[in-house]
């Protein structure tokens, strides 16, 4: 890309991003959260039932058990299904990268069209990525058990006339 293009680019990503920002202003003038007149006064301190932190923790020793924690008993085991079967896969590729490696260590060849190395190759990338897949899962477990935790207490009201839930939202104009 030439410099012209280049500072043509710039110039356009400068006006999406005041856009953007422009957009952002207008929307948090406009709408305004529910105003303390609407609610019911109440001296109490809201109090959460569970610990967030205590969630994480819990899941961090043990993956699912921020979900019981949690009272989502319903979470934990699909936790444990997904983990089993991403270590099971990880085992598997394991397995057959470590016979291949032996089979491409007793008949090295220079060939790089060679089935051994090719299939050595495939299941270490493959066992890799399921390494990778369990931390993943592993970090989202946890990201749901701190938001869980968070909106155990979280009600909504219904409108019982429609039978659909109340969203407040109010546009000032």
């Amino acid at each position: 890309m030439n410099l012209n293009g280049y500072l043509n680019y710039l110039r356009l990503l400068t006006k999406h991003i005041i856009k953007v920002l422009l957009f952002l202003l207008i929307m948090s003038v406009i709408l305004k959260p529910q105003d303390d007149k609407d609610t019911v006064k109440n001296d109490t301190v809201f109090v959460m039932q569970k610990s967030a932190w205590g969630a994480v923790l819990r899941s961090a020793v043990a993956p699912g058990w921020g979900q019981i924690y949690n009272r989502s008993y319903w979470k934990a085991p699909i936790v444990w299904g997904i983990g089993a079967w991403l270590i099971y896969n990880w085992i598997q590729n394991n397995k057959n990268y470590k016979t291949f490696r032996n089979l491409f260590l007793q008949f090295p060849t220079k060939d790089p069209n060679d089935i051994n190395l090719y299939q050595r190759n495939f299941y270490r990338d493959q066992r890799d990525l399921f390494a990778i897949y369990m931390g993943i899962t592993y970090l989202l477990q946890l990201v749901d058990a701190y938001v869980d935790a968070h909106l155990l207490d979280f009600t909504m009201q219904e409108n019982y006339l429609y039978g659909v839930p109340l969203l407040r939202f109010q546009f000032r104009f």
